[in-house]
């Protein structure tokens, strides 16, 4: 697992802990964007599909791959921003005079299979930030934590979001992974949303997909959901939250979520935290 690094946020000068992500190369190789951390991060305020992904090469093979551009929410005010990447630069000597093409290492050997999907596993963590750098979801927890339910979780596998339904599926899985069985989008006409609705037994859940940040009513009304069917509220967003929304929240006791493009949903409140670390 990459270290994690301080990113500050533009909006209130907080450093937050973020992990770089690793995604595997075709050819079996583990692929790291290469941060500009001399580059300032930019507020993310509208998201477009084509500059969500970003071109990095593999340095085993050499073969070039699009993959999420590393963004990160703050744990103080909620902003996502998005963390400048090296360009891609010619590979110095390659196929000139003097400089043969670098002989292809050989692949490494495959993984084992994933786990089976109902139980998908978790986690690396959070890139938030929050007290603590990014890990497991227990990462710093003592020993007198050791049999905590998030210590016994294994790390959640995220899946990577090229779409809304990936977002919706990945929301899904998450909470899985904290315990909440049978989780689906209910039954009957769906009422015109931008959000999506999730529920399982003792839970009320929206995922909203879309490139604006939540505001107050949305998080007001997953409450109300919550409160009428006497269930745990959760919510996840893929832009953040405004502050408003925010405040709202933290005063309703509701878990907010926010999900970056490797699917990996980390918690941007004290309820969030709480949900992490006890579980359903």
């Amino acid at each position: 697992m990459a270290e994690a690094v301080p990113v500050r946020c533009p909006a209130c000068l907080r450093e937050n802990g973020y992990t770089v992500p690793v995604f595997p190369c075709a050819c079996g190789s583990p692929v790291v964007p290469p941060l500009d951390l001399a580059a300032e991060p930019l507020p993310l305020t509208r998201r477009t599909w084509s500059e969500t992904w970003v071109a990095v090469r593999c340095g085993a093979c050499g073969r070039e791959g699009e993959w999420p551009h590393p963004e990160v929410g703050c744990a103080s005010c909620g902003t996502v921003v998005r963390i400048p990447v090296h360009p891609l630069t010619a590979e110095p000597g390659a196929g000139s005079p003097g400089h043969p093409p670098p002989r292809p290492r050989p692949a490494p050997t495959p993984p084992a299979p994933a786990p089976d999907a109902s139980g998908p596993g978790p986690g690396q963590g959070r890139s938030q930030g929050r007290g603590a750098a990014v890990g497991g979801a227990g990462a710093g927890a003592g020993p007198g934590h050791a049999s905590s339910p998030a210590a016994r979780r294994p790390a959640f596998r995220p899946l990577t979001i090229r779409t809304a339904r990936d977002a919706v599926t990945t929301a899904a899985l998450y909470l899985r992974w904290l315990g909440f069985q049978d989780v689906r989008q209910p039954d009957g006409r769906p009422v015109p949303s931008a959000a999506v609705d999730l529920r399982a037994p003792g839970l009320v859940a929206q995922v909203d997909p879309t490139t604006a940040p939540a505001g107050l009513r949305a998080v007001e009304c997953v409450w109300l959901n919550g409160l009428t069917s006497c269930a745990t509220s959760v919510y996840f967003a893929l832009a953040g939250y405004t502050d408003e929304a925010r405040i709202r929240a933290d005063d309703l006791g509701i878990p907010l979520f926010v999900m970056d493009l490797t699917g990996m949903p980390q918690p941007v409140n004290d309820p969030a935290d709480e949900l992490l670390g006890t579980g359903a």
